[in-house]
């Protein structure tokens, strides 16, 4: 590799680093430790019994010993892994109002991964499209979350189309620990096609979904004749964006599709953050994490 894309490489990760640094330092005061737990709990210490310890957590072999009660003591285990699932198909460089929704997922990419690694735990990347563009098995240490905005940044997707089926059933064979996962994905599939890999990873992992959405998906503006192109396949068609009733029919189409995820989610117990490309995303994060936290 030149010296010259080197530099830029690295000059666009410390970008991102840099841009970051705020939402990180306010996930990460609390709010990302609280919202996910631990794996389980490991022994700490035995300590003098105290009015209103749980009588089950008392040492009987230390209390014989030392004639008075003593309880042992437990701490949580903060051994986690978080595996970042990001869609790079063509529909993520979409976007009309402040941002594109990829560059929102490379931002939200990278505030995962630094808060993941500053709490000491291991952090990995998956990048799809219609397949498994590029993986990175979860590990710790700051040079690897690097390599993880990197990539998100920097990777040329082979494919267009979205298929979230592939993925999410590959990296239901991939993990055996259970883990948090955060999908991040406009969603623009036929949910009942990617249903029960969910489903199935909602039931050994811990699973977010993360929606990013463009106003213009939503809703047509009223602009005469207008060409509309497929985000994915690339076909176009012409279309009059003046018929009220064309308006209508596409509104009542994407209103239907909405619906359709939030009831799956819901019936799946599957928590969904939606972020729209015309605001800030760091507040709905925050929502869902104070949330979790119970703040």
């Amino acid at each position: 590799m030149e010296s010259s894309n080197i530099r830029e490489i690295i000059s666009k990760v410390r970008q991102i680093d840099i841009k970051t640094k705020r939402p990180v330092e306010g996930i990460i005061t609390g709010a990302y430790l609280s919202a996910f737990k631990g794996t389980g709990i490991e022994f700490s210490e035995v300590r003098e019994y105290q009015i209103g310890d749980d009588p089950r957590t008392i040492d009987w072999n230390v209390t014989a010993r030392m004639n008075r009660a003593f309880v042992k003591e437990y701490i949580e285990e903060r051994d986690l892994t978080l595996m970042i699932v990001f869609d790079i198909s063509r529909s993520s460089e979409f976007g009309t109002v402040r941002s594109i929704k990829k560059d929102i997922g490379i931002e939200l990419c990278a505030s995962l991964a630094m808060s993941a690694i500053r709490n000491n735990d291991k952090v990995g990347l998956m990048l799809v499209t219609e397949k498994v563009e590029k993986y990175i098995p979860p590990i710790k240490g700051k040079r690897h979350a690097l390599r993880i905005i990197r990539e998100a940044v920097f990777h040329q997707p082979v494919h267009s189309n979205t298929n979230l089926s592939v993925p999410l059933a590959r990296l239901s064979r991939i993990l055996k620990k259970r883990s948090v996962i955060f999908v991040i994905s406009d969603f623009q599939d036929d949910a009942q096609r990617f249903k029960k890999p969910l489903q199935i990873l909602n039931n050994r992992h811990d699973l977010v979904a993360v929606r990013l959405w463009d106003v213009r998906e939503q809703e047509l503006p009223d602009i005469g004749l207008i060409e509309l192109e497929d985000e994915e396949t690339g076909e176009q068609v012409l279309v009059d964006t003046s018929n009220p009733g064309f308006r209508k029919k596409y509104r009542e189409m994407v209103e239907s599709k909405n619906r359709e995820l939030l009831e799956m989610m819901k019936r799946l117990e599957i928590e969904m953050i939606e972020i729209s490309t015309s605001e800030d995303w760091v507040r709905p994060v925050m929502k869902f994490f104070n949330g979790r936290a119970g703040l």
